[in-house]
């Protein structure tokens, strides 16, 4: 007996909210770990005392793959708005800079893990200076350099891409472009600037899951 075929796979509309939880997490870890890493050596002491501190980065240092997943479903949200208008130049930019942001986020992940275990297990003693400098240099230079300038340049292509297609409101894309040219260039100036990106991700995540999903389908081509 011959099966019936097969329906086609619908991107389900709750993918939209899968920006806004991802934007979530993803802040929370930044802040987290941001406020949690002591400064210099000295500051381990203090770190170490403050126990709630400590708790609330290792959720959130948990909770980060978990936010990385849910924005491969925002990633595939968006895709699907863009349908068979899709560019393949574009797309190329648009998923690998993507795929390197997640990369990025889960080797920042894991190297702010590996500071925080390192400084757990060192007790009352201080670590040594060497050891220290570089396991915060390097958390701090993947949180604010390379990570930053990956999503700057995902929110450059998903604005021009949202924009030429007529899938982006005016307002959409004037809010696009600074956050991209804020993450490629000024990130690593203005300290905390890499909040940015996770709030634009919120911001896109709540247009997608208000938005008619009928819109979506018929997106406008405009002129190249």
């Amino acid at each position: 007996m011959r099966r019936p075929p097969g329906r086609p796979l619908r991107t389900p509309r709750a993918a939209g909210a899968a920006g806004i939880l991802a934007a979530l997490l993803l802040g929370g870890a930044m802040i987290a770990v941001r406020r949690a890493i002591p400064a210099t050596p000295l500051d381990v002491a203090a770190y170490l005392a403050d126990t709630t501190s400590r708790h609330t980065l290792k959720l959130a240092l948990i909770l980060l793959p978990y936010g990385g997943i849910l924005f491969l479903w925002f990633m595939g949200a968006m895709r699907d708005s863009i349908g068979r208008f899709e560019d393949k130049f574009f797309a190329t930019v648009y998923l690998g800079s993507g795929f390197l942001y997640v990369a990025s986020l889960y080797v920042y992940g894991a190297t702010a893990t590996g500071f925080q275990l390192t400084l757990d297990k060192a007790g009352t003693s201080l670590p040594s200076a060497d050891v220290f400098h570089y396991s915060r240099y390097l958390t701090v230079a993947l949180l604010a350099e390379y990570a930053p300038r990956m999503a700057g340049v995902f929110v450059l292509t998903t604005t021009t891409i949202g924009t030429r297609l007529g899938i982006m409101p005016r307002w959409l894309t004037l809010l696009g472009y600074p956050v991209a040219l804020t993450l490629l260039f000024l990130v690593s100036i203005l300290p905390w600037t890499e909040l940015i990106f996770p709030l634009w991700v919120l911001t896109v995540g709540c247009f997608l899951l208000t938005r008619n999903p009928d819109d979506l389908d018929n997106p406008e081509e405009t002129d190249t």
